[in-house]
């Protein structure tokens, strides 16, 4: 069934800027029923294997397009090795690809693998890991590091089980060898970034948290993941004290929250996060939280609420800032939102729009879509020659 729209949640566009964000009209014959405006730009194409590149102009929200990823000058390279060497990788590893080769790549994978991480794998800019064909796990190890990096996609992988490693050497991009500490055990952390898409991923019992976007990381689009099974699930902005993170900007949309999610579905501080068309599958302590005075726009979700005892049924948590440390005026508000089984939210301040640039801005569907938009959320099984 075709999305509905209510006319307050929309953002207007130009029509030939609506017809790009649709799939401008390339859509095979192959129904997606409740499909996303992300979904519907590549997941109708049955040749998507023979032009994986058209996914970077799929994008939407605060990362944009990433049409920095794209053209001529990518380098594809396939993951046909899943072992890892944190210091010297070889040669048909992720490690190879995602750190030591030069230059904008494209990284797909041979068949399905499980990849355990020595230590945390270090992206640089201009990758993308497009686990699209293949059942990629990467699990029981490091996780994922983009460290003052921009233009990266991350794609289809199943990040599961990353715990904190001991203390070990990695080469980082660029070819330097340094040591490192434990980490966190976060599945996906971004630190001082820009312009990141992280979109169809699974991801799911870690050691810390599934998605971290800290240090002054900015334009960054978490999209149609599945998270579930965790504890602190997304945390934006690094620390109540770290005031760089007022120019944060991150898009959470078309993801499913749960089941068996306790809290950071959100966490919020200083920035601006922009909640859109996502499933919220119950939760323990709260949905969308923060500190310092961020701006949430929350719009077109469903957020139902857990029936566990002790569960809390309101949405939000707005927590208090440290002693002495000044934070702007909060703003959250919720718009087109539906609330099942005893949720509420919490409004406060003013509304404030994302302003997202032609290359950003979306329609947000209604809320009583959500379940169809959210239906192919996570890694996706795709197979070549047929649509995903």
């Amino acid at each position: 069934m075709a999305s509905r729209c209510h006319a307050s949640s929309l953002l207007l566009l130009p029509l030939t800027v609506l017809l790009l964000l649709l799939g401008g009209g390339g859509v095979s014959a192959v129904s997606l029923d409740g499909a996303n405006v992300i979904d519907r730009c590549w997941r109708g194409q049955r040749n998507w294997a023979a032009d994986r590149q058209r996914l970077a102009v799929c994008s939407v929200g605060f990362a944009g397009k990433m049409r920095q990823n794209r053209g001529a000058g990518v380098v594809a390279y396939t993951v046909t090795d899943p072992s890892d060497d944190p210091v010297k990788p070889r040669l048909g590893t992720l490690r190879y690809g995602a750190t030591v080769l030069p230059g904008k790549v494209w990284i797909t994978f041979e068949r399905d693998m499980h990849i355990r991480l020595g230590q945390p794998l270090f992206v640089k800019s201009f990758t993308v890991i497009d686990g699209r064909g293949a059942d990629v796990h990467v699990a029981g190890g490091a996780g994922i590091v983009l460290y003052k990096v921009k233009d990266v996609i991350i794609h289809g992988l199943h990040v599961h089980d990353v715990r904190a490693q001991p203390a070990g050497r990695v080469v980082l991009p660029g070819g330097a060898v340094q040591p490192s500490d434990s980490g966190d055990g976060d599945a996906i952390r971004l630190v001082a970034c820009s312009k990141v898409w992280i979109d169809h991923n699974t991801l799911s019992s870690c050691e810390d948290g599934l998605i971290d976007v800290t240090l002054g990381s900015t334009d960054v689009t978490v999209s149609n993941n599945w998270f579930h099974n965790h504890d602190k699930v997304m945390l934006l902005g690094h620390d109540d004290g770290f005031a760089t993170d007022r120019r944060m900007r991150v898009t959470v949309a078309f993801n499913r929250f749960g089941p068996n999610v306790n809290q950071r579905m959100p966490r919020i501080r200083h920035g601006y996060a922009h909640v859109v068309n996502n499933l919220y599958d119950g939760w323990r302590d709260y949905a969308i939280g923060g500190s310092m005075g961020p701006s949430v726009k929350s719009q077109g979700n469903l957020f139902a609420a857990s029936s566990g005892a002790g569960d809390n049924k309101k949405v939000t948590r707005r927590m208090p800032s440290v002693a002495g440390v000044g934070g702007k005026e909060w703003h959250w508000h919720s718009v087109g939102d539906v609330f099942e089984n005893g949720a509420f939210f919490r409004q406060v301040g003013n509304r404030v729009p994302p302003n997202y640039n032609r290359q950003q801005a979306f329609l947000a569907a209604s809320a009583g879509d959500v379940r169809a938009l959210t239906r192919g959320v996570g890694a996706l099984r795709c197979s070549a020659m047929a649509a995903c």
